[in-house]
């Protein structure tokens, strides 16, 4: 039986000043259906700069996340912050699933492994390991990291 995505919503922030979050690409809410999650930080404001302690020039420190407006026949919340403008692919810097789904966000300096004090599993990112790795863009123009919720109507695993 598939998983049914009950929900998403798409934060943008950016490495560089210059790298505000385009008007073509999702921005802080996506609706499906009558669905209006909305997600915010309190390390940076949506288009605007991820601070150097949450990158690779920093401690990879993860930032502190909110979301609100979680549909109620919600039973878990996945998450995924991405780089669409890496050189060869999208980079995938995080991955959450099975998270509660009456969570209301993340803490900053979630710690690395396969499962999360708050309950939920942490998927292999792009670096290979199971823990949030932050901005770490090479050289040249500037890049995006959308921080994805998914409202899903499954608990567990995403076998």
């Amino acid at each position: 039986m598939p998983v049914k995505l009950l929900a998403i919503v798409v934060f943008c922030a950016a490495v560089v000043t210059a790298a505000a979050c385009s008007s073509d690409e999702p921005q802080t809410e996506l609706e499906v259906g009558d669905v209006e999650i909305r997600v915010s930080s309190s390390a940076f404001e949506e288009g605007g700069d991820i601070p150097v302690k949450q990158t690779c020039d920093g401690t990879d420190l993860s930032p502190s996340l909110s979301w609100s407006g979680i549909p109620s026949d919600t039973k878990s919340i996945a998450l995924v912050v991405d780089d669409p403008d890496a050189p060869v692919r999208t980079w995938v810097h995080w991955v959450l699933y099975g998270l509660p789904a009456d969570a209301a966000g993340l803490r900053e300096g979630v710690q690395a492994g396969d499962t999360l004090a708050e309950g939920g599993r942490q998927g292999v990112t792009d670096f290979g390991k199971r823990e949030y790795g932050g901005p770490c863009p090479p050289k040249g123009g500037p890049h995006r990291y959308f921080f994805k919720v998914y409202a899903l109507d499954r608990q567990g695993t995403l076998t």
